[in-house]
């Protein structure tokens, strides 16, 4: 696996749960100074690897709705046992204290970057990678999962918006990227709401094609409740466009209300509305939304940037 200028043989263990947490055990073997677990899920391993390498230091990583609700019993213990708990947002980390109970000064704050390869695979003519059903004209962009699972995420606010908007803008487009068994539940309330002639789904995209629907959109929208960060939102700003998320979670720590987009609450279609009027009304507002927006990508969410903080916890707790 290549990631950025560096290449990482790894191990993997054909998707067997039994397999992983018996070669994990193995490592201890070479008496690690530190494991790292990506996910609450993994957290119980982590504590069976303690019984072999009780000097061991641990991370577990959270990202989101993962660890807003009490986790089972062995990954609760896991995560307060632990070293050190990652967090991409302030908000998780409040639940990660609050809920799961683990003390505050073995949480710390660490936002996500984008991917080190980021910059170069938006290069080129993004025009020529469009999809061929993506619609002309001005257009609102959504990414992500469509399933019921993930229905906090808004999609279905975005679509009872479009009555509204198409009032004053008779073209507008509004395309969602993603997939899932949700999309049926998706067209019905575009149905029903009369807009399905101005609502595209997407599925499938290549990397490219996924980058060119952002180049080609005015807006990005994802008016979600439960955003542990918000990867897209980033993703959208990098390429200069202003975003709309929800006001809840981790989303208004990546935007900037009034400076790199708006925050609305979730679940209303009328607000929603209204900031994305306001941002069709004003294309030069809109333009300077999403520079600002490109502007702190570049400042505090590349990939460098996440490096040097993630290096410093290293190595703070490899010498401790």
């Amino acid at each position: 696996m290549r990631v950025g200028d560096r290449e990482f043989v790894f191990t993997g263990a054909s998707r067997g749960k039994a397999r992983f947490a018996a070669t994990a055990i193995r490592a201890t073997l070479r008496r690690p100074k530190l494991v790292l677990a990506a996910h609450p899920n993994l957290g119980p391993i982590v504590s069976g690897m303690y019984l072999a390498a009780p000097r061991m230091k641990s991370i577990i990583c959270t990202h989101g709705i993962e660890v807003w609700e009490p986790l089972s019993g062995m990954r609760k213990r896991a995560l307060r046992h632990a070293s050190l708990v990652l967090a991409p947002s302030r908000a998780t980390a409040d639940f990660v204290v609050t809920v799961q109970g683990v003390a505050q000064d073995r949480v710390r704050v660490l936002p996500w970057g984008l991917d080190p390869d980021f910059e170069s695979k938006i290069v080129g003519d993004p025009a020529r990678s469009l999809p061929a059903d993506f619609p002309p004209g001005r257009v609102i962009l959504t990414v992500g999962r469509w399933l019921a699972t993930e229905r906090y995420k808004g999609m279905d606010t975005l679509i009872m918006a479009m009555p509204r908007l198409l009032l004053g803008w008779p073209e507008l487009q509004l395309v969602l990227v993603g997939a899932g068994g949700d999309r049926a539940w998706l067209e019905d309330i575009a149905r029903v709401s009369g807009v399905h002639r101005h609502v595209h789904f997407l599925s499938g995209l290549t990397y490219g094609e996924l980058s060119a629907c952002y180049s080609a959109a005015e807006i990005f929208a994802l008016p979600s409740r439960g955003e542990g960060f918000g990867f897209v939102y980033l993703e959208a700003m990098a390429r200069g466009k202003p975003v709309i998320g929800g006001a809840h979670g981790g989303a208004p720590e990546v935007i900037k209300d009034g400076v790199t987009g708006y925050l609305v609450p979730h679940g209303e279609p009328l607000q929603l509305a209204t900031s994305i009027d306001t941002l069709l009304s004003n294309p030069e507002l809109a333009r300077q939304m999403g520079a600002r927006g490109r502007e702190r990508v570049q400042q505090e969410f590349r990939f460098n940037v996440f490096a040097k903080a993630f290096k410093k916890i290293l190595r703070e707790l490899c010498e401790s």
